[in-house]
């Protein structure tokens, strides 16, 4: 007999040698994309990552680490961004709005995304055991965005990335076009869900402050290191195949200074590329209504 494997339904197997060809807008090839994680957390409460050491109970140590974010660090990948010219995508909780107005009145001041990252990074999915109670959370985290910023955000990010069998079916009920929970691809691909479709694009589990520096201990160059090397190796490969580089930073990891400057010199290094001409600095949300606008047959799963 044949070993049969627990499965899903949401996309078929298609490796991307056998994909059909396209082009980002203008011609470019290599969709580039920074998305910063701008979060709430509870005081002493809940969950959340700790600086010192793995699995510590919540403190006001690792809540302030974690509020500096807020207070100083974002500030400065605004700064950055601004200096390198760089349009930018922020991971955002809904209860954010109470804590740090200001923040939203710059996102809108330069123009840039928002994707929907649960009420607080003080809880994720796990944490709620039945269907209904995640669809509350998805309406209330949608409609709090709607009402401040006048418009449904496009996309969602779960907090921690982590889904029940039913979050994409509710993400697409709730009229999200895109989510972020799948690390599966370099390039967008349709998702099945029960009344429709949903595009998964590109988010990084490995280029990410938050496994790389705070669960696997490497310094700020390493990572900037990691950066530089995938852009390289992307923006070659794309002369083959379209691809989505996407950076994750943590405003409360790399808004440290120490670590804002080898970040500033990488990305100043990717920009110096002879294959800039083949690199689209945008937004994810540009990625999904590029996609929609495409014919059938061209994405993955369409």
């Amino acid at each position: 007999m044949t070993l049969k494997l627990p499965h899903h339904n949401r996309y078929d197997y298609s490796p991307i040698t056998e994909r059909k060809d396209y082009s980002w807008p203008g011609g470019k090839r290599l969709a580039f994309c920074v998305t910063t994680n701008i979060a709430v957390h509870a005081f002493m409460q809940g969950r959340g990552h700790d600086n010192a050491k793995h699995g510590e109970p919540q403190t006001q140590r690792n809540y302030s680490w974690r509020d500096y974010g807020n207070r100083i660090g974002i500030w400065r990948l605004f700064d950055l961004a601004d200096e390198l010219d760089i349009p930018l995508v922020h991971n955002t909780n809904s209860l954010l709005y109470g804590e740090a107005p200001q923040i939203f009145e710059r996102i809108r001041k330069r123009g840039d995304e928002i994707i929907a990252h649960g009420r607080t990074n003080a809880e994720n999915f796990n944490d709620f055991r039945w269907e209904a109670d995640e669809a509350r959370i998805i309406r209330e985290v949608t409609e709090t965005f709607t009402r401040n910023e006048g418009r449904p955000p496009k996309g969602w990010l779960s907090g921690g990335s982590y889904e029940h069998s039913w979050t994409p079916d509710l993400l697409q009920e709730a009229g999200y076009i895109y989510f972020s929970d799948w690390p599966c691809d370099d390039q967008p691909l349709w998702m099945r869900t029960r009344t429709g479709r949903i595009l998964a694009v590109p988010y990084p589990v490995e280029l990410n402050d938050s496994p790389q520096i705070i669960h696997r201990q490497h310094t700020a160059r390493e990572f900037c290191d990691m950066l530089v090397d995938q852009f390289e190796e992307m923006v070659e490969q794309s002369a083959r195949h379209p691809l989505v580089f996407n950076i994750s930073i943590h405003p409360h990891v790399f808004g440290y200074p120490f670590r804002l400057r080898p970040l500033r010199k990488a990305l100043q290094h990717c920009f110096a590329s002879k294959f800039m001409d083949r690199v689209w600095k945008c937004r994810p949300g540009e990625i999904a209504d590029y996609c929609l606008a495409m014919k059938p047959g061209i994405i993955p799963g369409s």
